[in-house]
């Protein structure tokens, strides 16, 4: 991603361009290490909870920690209808999950395990770092393509001309999606293996995916809308197709997913609902 930030500053502003950018993506990168965590959770209204305040959640994200013999993260609540969940953070010693209120009042509480294990699973992958900062810098690609006319077209150092930068502001944020789908797919398969893990009981996280699918697809989070490059941060895509970011889905299909895990819990593709007591 930061190589495609610095292949935007070259073909809009040819040698002074890429330094420009490389200088501009070290201060980004730097900055978003240690900051993109704290400024998703604000992008989304997120607040902390502890025992007291969300004691079944909380207590069930420490268990689930613990089964992980990862470190306690910070847990969040989120005021959105919309069901989905997101992690964040740069490493396991200073992560966060982070639940909508729509998740919380659907799910049952197997379910909601099955959810929390698979941010968790983020977590003890490291994809929360990765999936921060890409986010980050896709949100500048996307701001930088659109700013390009302004100060690209007429530039002597450009290389392309303005027929180069139209088609910088067209084809920039497409191809940082990409990254991002790229990114996004992989991860999300080995987040929900790991997770199916870490809760024990493929099925409950299985049974999650289904219905948080329904419920994003019937539900707009407006939030998501306006900032859909942290869309690949959510095990659920947040979009429901407002916009032209859905073009290209950073999420793996979900019958796909639930297959996955169906076969993990070695229940048959034909046989049926499945029971969520992991009995």
């Amino acid at each position: 991603m930061t190589g495609l930030f610095l292949a935007i500053g070259f073909m809009l502003g040819g040698e002074a361009g890429i330094i420009i950018a490389f200088i501009i993506a070290l201060g980004m990168n730097a900055f978003a290490y240690w900051n993109s965590d704290k400024m998703v959770l604000r992008m989304y209204g997120a607040h902390e909870v502890d025992e007291q305040s969300a004691p079944s959640y909380y207590r069930l994200v420490a268990q689930l920690a613990d089964r992980a013999e990862m470190p306690m993260p910070k847990v969040y609540i989120i005021e959105n209808d919309q069901p989905n969940a997101f992690a964040t953070g740069r490493n396991p010693e200073n992560a966060a999950v982070a639940a909508t209120t729509g998740l919380l009042r659907i799910l049952s509480h197997e379910e909601i395990a099955g959810v929390m294990a698979h941010e968790l699973a983020h977590v003890r992958n490291r994809d929360t770092l990765i999936m921060t900062i890409t986010a980050t810098i896709a949100g500048a690609i996307s701001m930088l393509a659109t700013f390009a006319m302004f100060f690209g077209g007429n530039s002597r150092n450009n290389p392309l001309g303005m027929v180069g930068t139209i088609l910088i502001m067209i084809l920039a944020p497409i191809a940082a999606a990409l990254v991002q789908m790229a990114i996004s797919r992989t991860r999300e398969y080995a987040a929900d293996a790991a997770g199916a893990e870490i809760c024990g009981h493929p099925l409950w996280l299985a049974s999650a995916l289904d219905k948080l699918e329904q419920g994003a697809a019937a539900i707009e989070n407006e939030e998501a809308e306006a900032n859909p490059a942290t869309a690949h941060m959510f095990i659920i895509n947040p979009l429901n197709g407002r916009s032209m970011d859905n073009l290209f889905s950073t999420h793996p299909d979900t019958a796909n997913r639930v297959q996955r895990l169906r076969q993990l819990a070695n229940v048959p593709d034909d046989d049926g609902p499945w029971g969520i007591r992991g009995e």
